[in-house]
């Protein structure tokens, strides 16, 4: 079995985190269907429908790019975290290539995902998420939608920060410092380089944020606003947002 399930913290750390043994419960597919546009267009269809009940607008207010980026990320984050959780509280990469994979609809919340056999890897972090699960799924988001590489590929490094700033708030610093080390890895080297910038605003935390350097387009949606690691956010809230969460971490004491 892959150190993925010998270490309890990573399903601990929240369910993007989350992929369980596969039982014989109805439902599951195999993870390359969503690799196919018809399965992707329905996911779109099933995030609108979604949006459209949190937001209380109208499907003529969401634009189908917005949803579809929206979307896109949500499942990138769910491929990209355990893997990233894995290899950092391991040390080792599990073989999560497709084929070992399967996942199951849902209207909405994080799509469930199981594995048959999930042997470790001996390849990197960047062939097994970037290359062999972000990739495939990422052709097909931006031929079908006409979205931009530069959107689709900051959705992914906001994944990955997004998982990492969970991995630093679990609190066990060590354990932020590699996953920060391994995100910092992955911006290096194309597809992801340019995307965004990590950055640690106090020595006395180890918790890394996240900067992108373009948008998810989720503030086209009347109301939605921007992310805290969107490129359009403002430097003094985005400072502020990080003194934030650090003073969280802190029990309340202001940093900086």
């Amino acid at each position: 079995m892959t150190s993925i399930y010998r270490v309890g913290r990573v399903p601990a750390l929240g369910p993007y985190f989350t992929w369980q043994p596969r039982d014989d419960g109805p439902g599951w597919r195999p993870l390359t269907d969503l690799f196919e546009p018809a399965v992707v267009a329905d996911r779109v269809t099933t995030g609108q429908r979604a949006l459209m009940r949190m937001s209380g607008l109208g499907p003529g207010a969401i634009g189908e790019r917005v949803v579809a980026s929206t979307v896109f990320l949500g499942l990138a984050a769910r491929l990209v975290s355990p893997v990233l959780a894995t290899a950092t509280l391991t040390g080792v990469v599990p073989a999560a290539d497709p084929a070992r994979l399967w996942w199951r609809p849902v209207e909405s919340g994080p799509l469930p995902l199981a594995y048959g056999d999930l042997p470790d890897s001996a390849e990197s972090l960047h062939q097994v998420a970037i290359a062999g699960l972000i990739t495939p799924l990422l052709t097909v988001f931006e031929r079908q939608y006409k979205l931009s590489p530069q959107v689709l590929w900051g959705n992914v490094a906001s994944a990955l920060g997004g998982a990492a700033g969970m991995i630093a708030d679990a609190g066990d610093p060590a354990a932020a410092a590699r996953s920060a080390a391994l995100v910092t890895d992955l911006l290096a080297v194309p597809p992801l380089r340019g995307m965004a910038t990590l950055h640690h605003p106090d020595p006395r935390h180890a918790r890394w944020f996240l900067e992108r350097h373009n948008c998810c387009l989720y503030y086209r949606i009347p109301g939605g606003g921007t992310c805290g690691d969107c490129v359009l956010t403002g430097e003094a809230e985005r400072r502020a947002h990080w003194r934030a969460v650090l003073s969280r971490r802190s029990g309340g004491r202001m940093i900086g």
